[in-house]
């Protein structure tokens, strides 16, 4: 920037800054790097090096580093999967769900079309009650029925999923419940083979030599603050997605070993302070037949869709917030230093980040995360680390999983976008009469990278603001095909 810029009559700071990136030099190149984000809400900063070189010749085939970008550093896209925190980033990770729950449905992505021959169901299993809450039900013709309160409450009314006694619900119960939630799955898993090899009247060993049981699954948030899941369930042959089951296993097989392994799955949480605890399945449990070819109603792309929807979704469905309560000044501890009486400044020794009786939350969801907290600090629930997932309501696992041989995965279904961006990089270095590799090639790649910060600089971030009109812009031409006014 020219030394003799002066900028103090410059109130606004982002406007302020836009004028110093235009003056850093290139320009171009600092545009490029926000539009290569495509809207990005928080990226990651980089600082550091890569340089790759031909083994047997020495020769440079390409090099940089961020001492050339006009800023100092590298832009990188933050990758958050929840549409809460970044909406460019959690659209890619749903798209890459989407292929991923399809590719087993239907094969693609190194799967065989004839995966769509195996039995294969769409199965929804939720969390038992605490207490009596306010609902919306309706008949099968779609009349609405009043609630136990005896209204008949609105599809946005802030009182449905809360209690409708609060002070009798349980509470304790429903956070251990959503802090189990994954382990419970697992445990279904196993029965489920069980239940499987018991029902063709083979063992489990056996079993393995002619068949296994493949899945993907999301959780979703009920309104009452209670994750469920909904899961893709398939018999494959014994290599998974690539070879066939036996002819004599059926969806009806699967659905009557899921209907016999749900009662059968429990875990006993015990506890000297709050009492023991079962943690089972609620009676809630729906199976159905995944349709192909469009032959039904849930078909393997609607399924597919439903799935990678709730992927990029988190707790703020159930009005919570989307944030650590955990103070990071003392990373919870409440103090500072080596001395127990320094308190930590920031949270004056209450460990929270903030208040829980000032979060805006309803008092349901408030007494949720307050009871996960209260949990936290008792000695036999400091596995679970309740006081870091206090904000997630108790749940703490993973949002979408899935077995090992279901389909491809979201790590190779990245690199094929990363081979894609190299081929591309390789096009504009042959255009451009630079070296290049081949494939016979061998490469030296040296690299060193630094984690520097993350987020926009003020100019850049209204830069990343014009990038996601013009993309909302785009999209609206795209599928209303007229101007977006």
């Amino acid at each position: 920037m020219p030394r003799d810029l002066d900028l103090r009559h410059v109130i606004s700071p982002v406007v302020r800054d836009l004028i110093e990136l235009a003056n850093l030099g290139d320009f171009e190149r600092t545009r490029d790097q926000v539009a290569r984000l495509r809207g990005c809400t928080r990226p990651v900063n980089l600082v550091g090096h890569t340089h790759t070189r031909n083994a047997a010749t020495g020769e440079t085939i390409r090099s940089y580093s961020t001492s050339d970008e006009p800023t100092g550093r590298l832009l990188t896209t933050c990758g958050n999967r929840r549409s809460s925190r970044c909406a460019t980033c959690s659209r890619v990770y749903a798209a890459d769900t989407y292929h991923l729950i399809r590719a087993g449905l239907s094969g693609g992505k190194n799967v065989p079309e004839t995966v769509r021959t195996h039995p294969r169901v769409f199965t929804t299993l939720t969390a038992p009650s605490f207490g009596p809450v306010h609902n919306r039900t309706t008949t099968k013709v779609g009349k609405p029925h009043a609630c136990r309160c005896g209204q008949r409450h609105a599809d946005d009314a802030p009182e449905l999923g809360t209690p409708l006694h609060p002070a009798s619900y349980d509470y304790t119960g429903a956070v251990l419940w959503n802090a189990h939630a994954g382990a419970l799955w697992a445990r279904f898993t196993l029965n489920l083979r069980r239940s499987l090899a018991a029902h063709f009247g083979i063992t489990q060993k056996d079993m393995k030599q002619v068949l296994r049981v493949s899945f993907a699954k999301v959780a979703e948030y009920q309104k009452r603050g209670l994750v469920h899941f909904h899961a893709v369930i398939r018999i494959d042959g014994p290599d998974g997605h690539a070879s066939s089951p036996p002819a004599w296993a059926t969806v009806d097989d699967l659905t009557h070993a899921i209907h016999n392994a749900v009662p059968r799955t429990a875990l006993t949480v015990t506890s000297d302070t709050v009492g023991d605890h079962k943690i089972r399945w609620g009676q809630m449990l729906d199976v159905q037949e995944i349709t192909a070819l469009g032959a039904g109603e849930l078909t393997d792309a609607a399924v597919a869709g439903y799935v990678a929807k709730y992927a990029t979704k988190s707790a703020e469905g159930s009005g919570t917030v989307d944030r650590s309560l955990v103070c990071r000044t003392c990373s919870g501890r409440g103090t500072v230093g080596d001395r127990i009486r320094d308190l930590c400044p920031d949270c004056e020794g209450t460990r929270q980040a903030e208040p829980l009786r000032e979060l805006p939350v309803h008092q349901h969801v408030r007494q949720m995360i307050r009871t996960a907290w209260d949990l936290g600090g008792l000695p036999e629930f400091a596995d679970l680390k309740l006081c870091k997932w206090a904000h997630m309501l108790g749940f703490r696992g993973h949002f979408s999983t899935k077995s090992r041989a279901y389909s491809t995965t979201l790590g190779a279904l990245r690199d094929v976008r990363r081979g894609w961006r190299l081929a591309q990089a390789e096009a504009a270095r042959t255009r451009a009469g630079l070296p290049t590799s081949n494939e016979n090639t061998t490469l030296i790649t040296a690299s060193s990278w630094t984690y520097l910060s993350s987020g926009y600089r003020p100019g850049e971030e209204l830069l990343a603001a014009q990038v996601r009109v013009d993309i909302a812009r785009a999209e609206h031409i795209k599928s209303e095909g007229e101007p977006w006014l």
